[in-house]
């Protein structure tokens, strides 16, 4: 009987044998009903859209220009945007050197879901005890073993879906050296599978070279959603999804003074690159901050990338958004 074809079914119907079509075509699981043109009744299985998470991650901030951006900013993007978890390098927050904890709450209270530090993790004291009663602040995974804290946590956002983030620390040109950043990733990556414990995995990639930053990206391709790099506050132009479904930016670039040298009131920078002597110490820009960072649309059901954008809000650099 079903081998019939459609001219059994217009007889059933009471249709013309020529202007048949099928009842139902099987496409996905997703039911939707409509009339066909001449008002017969008909439906399909039509494919449905599948859940997406929406992170953005901005780069190092930088002094109290940088802090005084994320407070102003950050509360009306994630609202705009419809941001479902933020996730804010705070390497440099504290006058260009570490993060207090004063300026940790700052930050956490303005939006962000998880901070990550660098090279300069307990540059300001009090980090070293207050790391490890705040779990929404991450230091380098392969930071010195003894240090307090964790280097990577698993988060839940408000719709109970799972966000893992880790930072790990570069061995290139960096003044000191850190356990290898390759393994000290993988271990993590092979305990929390992108899909399965974490439907969004994100890892900072802290460090100088850009080339130690690259090859991190392709190491991680299809096992993170997101490898994004910090430390040198300069943003760059490469945000990709690479060929594994991972979205890649070699720097995210800082949230700080652009009218600065890497954030830096540039007097004292220029006088020793000039003189090639000190006078006195660095101090950060006090002008209008820029929020740099990067926008990654992620797929509920695998991890991956679907989208990625490069964000520049406010400041001297020229608007970008989603």
């Amino acid at each position: 009987m079903w081998g019939a074809g459609p001219p059994l079914f217009a007889a059933l119907w009471g249709l013309p044998a020529g202007n048949v079509q099928p009842a139902y075509t099987v496409r996905t699981h997703k039911i939707e009903s409509r009339p066909d043109p001449e008002n017969r009744f008909a439906f399909r299985l039509c494919p449905s859209t599948p859940e997406r998470m929406r992170t953005l991650f901005l780069g190092d901030v930088m002094g109290r220009a940088g802090r005084a951006a994320i407070t102003d900013r950050l509360p009306r993007l994630r609202a705009e945007w419809k941001l479902d978890f933020v996730v804010v390098n705070g390497e440099n927050a504290s006058n260009g050197a570490g993060l207090s904890a004063d300026h940790a709450k700052l930050l956490l209270a303005a939006g962000a879901d998880c901070l990550t530090l660098g090279d300069h993790a307990f540059d300001q004291k009090d980090m070293m005890g207050f790391i490890d009663s705040e779990p929404r602040i991450l230091r380098p995974l392969n930071f010195a073993k003894q240090a307090p804290g964790r280097g990577h946590r698993l988060f839940t956002d408000a719709r109970g879906r799972k966000v893992l983030v880790l930072q790990v620390l570069g061995q290139v040109f960096m003044k000191r050296a850190f356990d290898d950043p390759f393994s000290a990733a993988d271990a993590v990556l092979r305990a929390h599978p992108l899909g399965g414990q974490a439907q969004m995995i994100l890892l900072d990639m802290h460090c100088e070279a850009t080339s130690e930053k690259m090859g991190m990206g392709h190491f991680c391709d299809g096992r993170a959603s997101l490898v994004v790099g910090t430390h040198t506050h300069v943003p760059t132009g490469d945000a990709q999804i690479l060929p594994g479904g991972t979205g890649y930016l070699t720097d995210a670039g800082m949230c700080g003074d652009y009218n600065s040298v890497i954030g830096m009131d540039k007097e004292e920078p220029m006088r020793r690159f000039v003189t090639g002597m000190g006078k006195t110490r660095f101090q950060p820009a006090l002008g209008e901050a820029t929020l740099s960072g990067v926008l990654v649309e992620t797929d509920d059901r695998t991890g991956k990338a679907q989208s990625i954008r490069m964000i520049r809000q406010g400041g001297r650099l020229e608007p970008a958004g989603p």
